[in-house]
């Protein structure tokens, strides 16, 4: 039996087709029936199969920040994927996000010890990598940083490495990977989703920002070459291509058939925008959507090297241009 957290989310809904498609017994903690539904719609792309393949997965309600309701999640499995986070650049986040992602992960990993899982797999992000300063690319000996990633996301992924690690040293087999920014289909309002429905709705602005980008096809297709492999307590910089915020808006817009983003979004824009922003989520109790760390970073270049990954998987990546285009096309047929 295999256990997916995080299964209501991209990568895990993703994961979870890949696992039911391949035959293999799969049990997936969800926190509500609603949030079923989105990883049921990335089924349906299958066509005809889709409801028998939903139907094989072993949903359990459970929090992954509960130890009690994970107990029964844990009976009979050998092998987990551990995706469940909280993605948030909102501060006012941070506590949550400190119990998400780094209590979390904790329970998950002891659980794992205390039943014997054989090998556990953890979706961690490139935001625990510090930038290097004496190299051009950033890649997985870099150290995390509190200096440069001093923002609560970063701080608590890296957190939860920290116990994947300590699971390590106490005798569990484990894989880490730390995508890049995560292109897909099916979560159309939220994450990176939102690229394509901010440029389907007109947005002029893009950034000179650059960073690293992955399908999550080949974030799929890494975690589970990686777990049915030999190679254990490694991490994995997943990086198709590192690319332009203006180069990637401008593929999505074509792909799109929509207008480019024109208005560049420089550092004294960026600065009014995270504190209009901010008043804008005060007031209307929302989640800020443009932060001051996004804000910072979307000028920011950042460039990595995920080399690793393709000489021990022998793994090659899908172009991002193919993954935009086949993306655009999904969106579309959603959206109609």
């Amino acid at each position: 039996m295999i256990l997916v957290t995080g299964g209501t989310g991209m990568v895990g809904a993703h994961l979870l087709l890949r696992l039911t498609q391949s035959g293999h017994s799969v049990r997936a903690i969800y926190r509500s029936e609603k949030s079923l539904e989105k990883t049921r719609k990335v089924f349906s792309y299958v066509g005809k199969d889709a409801d028998l393949l939903f139907s094989k997965i072993d949903w359990v309600a459970a929090n992954i920040t509960d130890i009690p309701s994970l107990e029964s999640a844990f009976e009979g499995v050998e092998k987990v994927y551990h995706i469940a986070a909280l993605v948030s650049f909102d501060e006012r986040l941070a506590k949550q996000m400190r119990s998400v992602n780094i209590d979390g992960t904790a329970n998950v990993v002891n659980l794992s010890i205390a039943h014997g899982v054989s090998k556990f797999c953890f979706v961690s992000s490139i935001a625990s990598i510090a930038k290097s300063v004496e190299k051009s690319f950033i890649d997985e000996e870099d150290d995390f940083n509190l200096m440069t990633n001093n923002y609560s996301y970063a701080i608590t992924k890296y957190g939860a490495e920290m116990e994947v690690w300590r699971g390590a040293q106490e005798g569990l087999k484990v894989l880490i990977v730390n995508p890049g920014v995560i292109l897909g289909t099916g979560f159309w309002k939220e994450n990176s989703g939102l690229l394509f429905s901010m440029i389907d709705k007109g947005t002029p602005f893009y950034t000179e920002g650059v960073t690293g980008f992955v399908g999550v096809n080949d974030v799929v297709s890494v975690m589970v070459k990686g777990m049915e492999s030999d190679i254990s307590n490694e991490r994995f910089i997943l990086v198709s291509e590192n690319i332009g915020f203006k180069e990637v808006f401008h593929q999505i817009a074509d792909a799109l058939q929509k207008k480019k983003p024109r208005v560049k979004l420089n550092v004294i824009l960026a600065e009014i925008g995270w504190r209009l922003s901010l008043v804008k989520s005060i007031i209307t109790g929302k989640t800020n959507s443009f932060t001051r760390h996004a804000a910072k970073s979307a000028n920011n270049k950042s460039y990595y090297n995920s080399e690793k990954v393709q000489k021990m998987l022998s793994f090659e990546f899908q172009s991002i241009a193919k993954v935009i285009e086949e993306t655009a096309d999904q969106y579309k047929k959603d959206t109609i």
